[in-house]
């Protein structure tokens, strides 16, 4: 990693910074309300060790391999590291352990989370994700199938619940990108009352680098932020 590539991400994180905290100022909300994570998909143990050392809250990974290859680096150093990314069933026992998994999105994964999580004897934090706007590319429960998840999650004891994560589909302007935001924070908020006790609820995941403005006005609490501080993803030829 060159002087040049590290003033880079410097540089990148302190204009977010920026741009965050005007994002707050106009909701009226302060910093110490959102969690910055640094989506850090493709990016190597190197570049995730120095941004470790930087203002950013805890990293997000979209791959089980990933995540796990460069904790065991120490790439994290002492920041939290969560799964962002679509989880299949046969790679939970490679999932469960880390900071949170942000993609549970079927029984399936929430059967198979307790039961790997029982195993050892651990509670895992997790989120459900809402998929909005119907789109078939994309992973998460639909809106009417939260309440089914919520309450066979709320039924294991070696799951927390913390909220809702969230990729909404496209938005060409500002005001589309919080019509979407605001349909997540009103079932977020529609379902804290069906929280069992122990459920913290505390975690609305939505906004990227694109859109995180936007995300804040409508009441996130995790940004999710990979090319806004690294720059654009390099990806190895195949």
């Amino acid at each position: 990693m060159t002087n040049t590539e590290r003033d880079a991400i410097q540089k990148n994180l302190e204009q977010l910074r920026t741009a965050i905290d005007a994002a707050l100022a106009a909701a009226g909300r302060s910093r110490a309300g959102l969690l910055l994570c640094a989506a850090s998909k493709t990016r190597d143990a190197e570049t995730v060790a120095f941004a470790a050392g930087l203002d950013i809250d805890l990293f997000g990974e979209n791959r089980v391999q990933e995540l796990n290859a460069k904790a065991a680096a120490g790439a994290y150093g002492a920041k939290p590291c969560h799964l962002i990314g679509h989880l299949q069933t046969n790679k939970i026992r490679q999932a469960v352990g880390c900071g949170m998994i942000q993609s549970v999105d079927s029984l399936r994964l929430v059967a198979g989370i307790e039961a790997e999580a029982a195993r050892r004897g651990i509670c895992q934090d997790i989120l459900l994700e809402v998929k909005l706007g119907g789109e078939e590319s994309k992973t998460g429960v639909p809106p009417e199938g939260l309440e089914q998840l919520l309450e066979a999650s709320a039924g294991c004891a070696h799951l927390r619940l913390r909220g809702l994560m969230t990729i909404p589909p496209p938005a060409e302007t500002e005001a589309q990108a919080r019509h979407w935001f605001a349909q997540a924070r009103t079932l977020f908020e529609r379902l804290a009352p069906r929280c069992p006790a122990g459920a913290a609820w505390d975690t609305l995941s939505m906004g990227m680098s694109g859109d995180f403005a936007a995300a804040i006005a409508e009441g996130s609490t995790m940004v999710r932020v990979g090319a806004g501080i690294f720059g654009p993803r390099q990806y190895a030829p195949r």
